[in-house]
């Protein structure tokens, strides 16, 4: 699975990373998995939600309203999250969220 997934898409300023995230804990759910908020005293930039998912996958998603990135901070923690085997996703959009399920779906029929 691409750890960096990003929208090319803007969508003129009108959704909110917030819309991204709560599409992200309705869809998650909905393949039998569960979103949870992360977070973590005394340790900023942290990625959003822990996506704990069927068949023991586990996937940390950044949440960002799109076209936006990820900040100096959040990257090097996202890069060291990379460092320990870890995957942390980028998403920016509703599609991209639909991807990143397909994508889990597909790995869960595998298995």
């Amino acid at each position: 699975m691409d750890s960096h997934l990003k929208s090319q898409k803007t969508w003129g300023g009108r959704m909110k990373e917030k819309d991204v995230e709560m599409y992200l804990v309705k869809r998650v759910r909905e393949v039998g998995g569960k979103a949870y908020k992360f977070v973590s005293p005394g340790n900023i930039a942290v990625p959003d939600r822990i996506c704990v998912l069927p068949k023991g996958n586990i996937v940390f998603v950044e949440c960002k309203a799109p076209g936006k990135f990820p900040t100096p901070l959040q990257r090097k923690v996202i890069d060291s999250f990379h460092l320990l085997g870890h995957e942390v996703l980028v998403i920016d959009s509703k599609e991209l969220v639909d991807t990143f399920l397909e994508v889990i779906k597909e790995e869960i029929n595998d298995e």
